[in-house]
This record gives C-alpha cells, structure tokens and sequence, in this order.
C-alpha cells in the first residue's frame, strides 16, 4: 500500500498531530514518480539542484522547488498519457485566454473522492433529503472544461436533486447571465418545503441579494437551506462586501443563518478541499500542506505574517503538482479556533497585483459588465 493511499484514507481530515511523517513520505513517493516519468519536470529539480532523498521532515518540503500556478498556463506538464486521464479540467483562463490544462488519472479521482467525502461529512453537507440546486456558475456543457464547471455540477449530488438552475446560462451559442431568472426560482422555491442549496461566485450572490433587497423581495427559505459560495470576490474589490455584512444581507433576504452559510477555497493546480468551518476559517486538512512565503524573498515566513501561499499535497499522480506557488496573500494562523480544531488555518487576504494573472472569476467578470453590473 502506497503512503500517498495511506494518506488519503486517514479517518479524521483534520487531525493533522501525529500525521507529519506520512505526509512526507507520501510527498518523497509522489516526487520521485514525477521525476522518473514527467521530463519536464525532471528538468526543474534538476535546474535547482534537488536532491529528492533530502525531503525527511516537515520542513524539507520548504525546499522542494514550487511551480507558481502561471507556469501551468502556459506550460503543460503531464507524468501520464492523456488516454490515462479519466478527467481533464482547465482553469478559466487569463485576459488573453490562456488556461492552465491539467489531468486526472482513476487513481487520483479516486483518493479526491475519500477526501471528498470525508470534508463534507464532517462539515454535515451530504444530504438524504431531496433538494433544489442554484448554481451561480455555468450551464454545463461538453466544450466547457473549466474545473469550475465541474465542481459546481459535481456539487449536486451532495443531496438527491430535485432541480438544478445556473445563473450563468448558454443561450444562443454563449453563456449569458441570467440574475432575474435565479430570483423568480428562489421565490418559487420559497414557497415549497424542499432545502435550496447554492454555490458559486460570493459577487453574483450578493448582487442578487443587493438587487433583491432594493426591491424589497424578502423570502423564507425551507429549513435546511444552504449558502456554500467559493472563488472569491477577487477583480470585484470595488463591490466587494465584509463578511459579516455578506452574512448579514443573506439573513435578511432568505432568513438563512450563517451557520448555513459555507465557503470553499482551491484551485484546479491544487484540488484539494479547503471548507471553512463554523467560525469561518480554512483549517487545512491531512491531506496538503501550506507555506507562507515572503513576497520578495520567498523565504517561508512564520505563522502569523503574511504572504505568497504555497500549496502543498501528493495528491495527483497525473501531473506534477506537489508543491505550486499561487497568486494569492495569505496569513496561516496558530491561534484556538473558536470551533473546536487545533489545526492551522489559513487566511485569504488577497492577490498579488499581476496583470496577467486572471482566475475563474475573470470571465464572469466579463459578463457582469455586459449587464453593467
């Protein structure tokens, strides 16, 4: 048996005492997989002189080379034939189209799934009853890769569906916003007995929130209902609302609670898990790891100090993607959380000012300023 599979099927997602050694090893296997069958990636280590054997505690992972999620969009970097991978997903590209390609092997998808299954069952989102599906993301549809696409088509089968709407809809031969069609479905919803689940972009729940307020639309959504939002408000600065006032306006507008309000943090470079938790905050699982990185230095910074966050996990064997360097400023935090965990937990500040770094939310961006939004 593998470590990384050891890993993967540890039973708590966050008891992360005692869990260091395998972590390493499950990182040292998957790195000298990568090496042995990714040329590319072969290249990198060798470029700064890695030696693979190195990696024996915790803080050797700090000197495995990272590969910042920019590179994968310009770069395809596979350790596998793509007829071996199950899944493709891509991210949704910079301003000039460009999008990072990544794979997924059965193995891989497999592991994802434990993880997967263990994050929502501790944070209660598996479901039995039946339920209505907002999605404030895209329509799926064949030609659309993007990974989050899938997670938010994924994200459906978390309770037995009763409907599934999108906010962002392909009509005509492209996608196209549609706001006031989510709003009729959540008044008719409302009216019903069956939960309303919704995820997607925290900026379009809350311009239809804000739009709904205006109009002095006030609903009760059925016991059960849930607000799950990831991706970040990101290019929406301007808009962009404090969590507590987000909160706040879901309250007053559906009279849904916050500890019905949850919010997920990834990236297709790394897919793993990060779901906040009754206090709102990202505890990190068993399953990666995260470093803080001084924005000059890139030296690893102390808990409690800002930074580049570098993502860590053995998770893909498909691609080498044990240790990426995101766009994002994050702080990891030591201090007891409020819920109970022990675990580190990492804070979201922001992004570093790049401008041909673009996310997920740049296309939906786009069409929120076709609706002058």
């Amino acid at each position: 048996m593998s470590y990384r599979y050891k890993l993967f099927h540890l039973k708590d997602p966050y008891k992360l005492e005692g869990t260091d050694d395998l972590f390493v090893k499950a990182m040292k296997e998957n790195c000298l997989y990568q090496y042995q069958h990714c040329p590319d990636y072969k290249r990198i280590l060798d470029s700064f002189h890695f030696d693979i054997n190195s990696l024996k505690t915790i803080d050797d992972l700090a000197s495995l080379p990272f590969i910042p999620t920019l590179y994968f969009k310009h770069h395809e970097l596979y350790s596998m034939s793509k007829k071996r991978m199950i899944v493709k997903a891509t991210s949704s590209g910079t301003s000039s189209g460009i999008k990072s390609k990544i794979g997924f092997n059965a193995g891989s998808l497999l592991l994802a799934f434990a993880m997967v299954r263990k994050i929502f069952a501790y944070h209660h989102i598996w479901s039995l009853k039946p339920t209505h599906f907002i999605i404030f993301g895209y329509e799926p549809k064949r030609t659309n890769q993007t990974a989050i696409s899938k997670t938010g088509y994924g994200f459906t089968f978390t309770a037995p569906p009763l409907s599934k709407d999108y906010a962002i809809r392909y009509i005509d031969g492209k996608y196209q916003v549609d706001l006031e069609n989510i709003k009729n479905k959540l008044i008719k919803y409302s009216k019903g007995k069956a939960p309303v689940r919704t995820l997607g972009f925290p900026a379009y729940t809350y311009f239809l929130l804000r739009d709904m307020k205006e109009q002095g639309i006030f609903l009760k959504m059925p016991k059960g209902s849930m607000i799950t939002i990831g991706g970040g408000w990101k290019q929406f600065y301007a808009e962009q609302i404090d969590k507590r006032a987000f909160y706040a306006l879901v309250k007053e507008v559906l009279d849904i609670d916050e500890d019905h309000i949850i919010e997920f943090f990834g990236a297709v470079e790394h897919p793993i898990l990060y779901t906040d938790c009754k206090a709102h905050h990202f505890h990190i699982p068993v399953y990666g790891r995260v470093i803080i990185r001084d924005v000059n230095t890139l030296k690893p910074v102390p808990n409690g100090q800002m930074g580049i966050i570098n993502l860590l996990t053995p998770l893909v064997k498909s691609v080498p993607l044990l240790s990426i360097c995101t766009d994002d400023i994050g702080i990891l935090h030591d201090e007891k959380c409020a819920c109970g965990l022990n675990t580190p937990y990492l804070e979201i500040v922001g992004r570093v000012g790049l401008s041909d770094i673009k996310t997920c939310t740049a296309g939906a961006e786009d069409l929120l300023k076709e609706m002058k939004i």
